[in-house]
């Protein structure tokens, strides 16, 4: 498949007819270049870059999804929606999508090179709640980790919930990783609470997770890096739960993250 033509299976939310990953050469390399061009495309028509999703960083859901390493895609300015505890996000276009409750980071500047955990910090500017909404254009879920790379990480919509400083929270990176790592949440669909998950289920800790995906990003040739501005999402902290239009969905979670609530349309 063409980067044209992933685009357009994107933008129609019409599922995919086989794997990328049947051809032996297809290399995550491969998928990422692929990645890369989709959102050249995506630019060239007006849209904007809003930052990144990180996925697979929660080791607990690697055996039921057969992908054993974290992978990321692009968020987009026509994907993320803010809210302050509240909001609503369509699920129109999208395959198969599924909820994932998430710690999402909002930067102040692009990281230092080699940033360490403390440099990664005085780059920060928030940290919040979030809903992904993550979809497969192959069915029933059924991929390899090239697969997911080229279907945009998965990435399908993103509501961020409210933000809090970072420097509100901790005063150093040690505080933060810490209090987010510690934190759980209890994922509830319309007042029925589905699963209980940590902030430690996602590599160590959201800012661990966070960590790791800037060091994969560096490393991908032609990669953009991260911008002020940006928000990054750093992977599920429960398992991703199917979603249908007219749900409502709660995650309850500890301090210092606050609880948010979304309605699907």
């Amino acid at each position: 498949m063409t980067p044209e033509e992933l685009l357009q299976h994107n933008d129609a939310g019409t599922p995919w007819s086989a794997r990328l990953s049947t051809d032996p050469a297809y290399t995550l390399d491969a998928a990422y270049a692929d990645a890369l061009a989709v959102r050249a495309l995506r630019v060239a028509r007006g849209e904007r870059a809003a930052g990144f999703k990180v996925g697979f960083t929660n080791r607990g859901i690697w055996p039921i999804y057969q992908v054993f390493a974290p992978i990321w895609g692009t968020v987009w300015n026509s994907t993320v929606v803010f809210c302050e505890g509240q909001g609503q996000l369509s699920l129109a276009r999208t395959c198969e999508p599924r909820i994932e409750p998430e710690a999402v980071f909002g930067f102040r500047a692009t990281p230092a090179p080699d940033a360490d955990l403390d440099a990664l910090f005085d780059a920060l500017d928030w940290v919040a709640p979030g809903f992904e909404i993550v979809q497969s254009h192959l069915a029933g879920w059924k991929f390899a980790a090239p697969d997911t790379v080229a279907d945009g990480g998965l990435h399908a919509r993103l509501l961020v919930g409210r933000r809090r400083a970072v420097r509100d929270i901790a005063a150093d990176a040690r505080g933060l990783d810490a209090a987010l790592a510690s934190a759980v949440v209890a994922l509830a669909r319309d007042g029925t609470v589905v699963e209980r998950g940590r902030g430690a289920n996602v590599l160590d800790g959201p800012l661990r997770a966070l960590w790791h995906f800037v060091q994969a990003l560096r490393a991908c040739p032609g990669a953009p890096d991260i911008q002020p501005g940006d928000v990054v999402t750093t992977g599920t902290w429960t398992d991703a739960w199917p979603v249908a239009p007219g749900q409502s969905w709660h995650a309850a979670f500890d301090t210092p993250l606050d609880p948010i609530t979304l309605h699907l349309e």
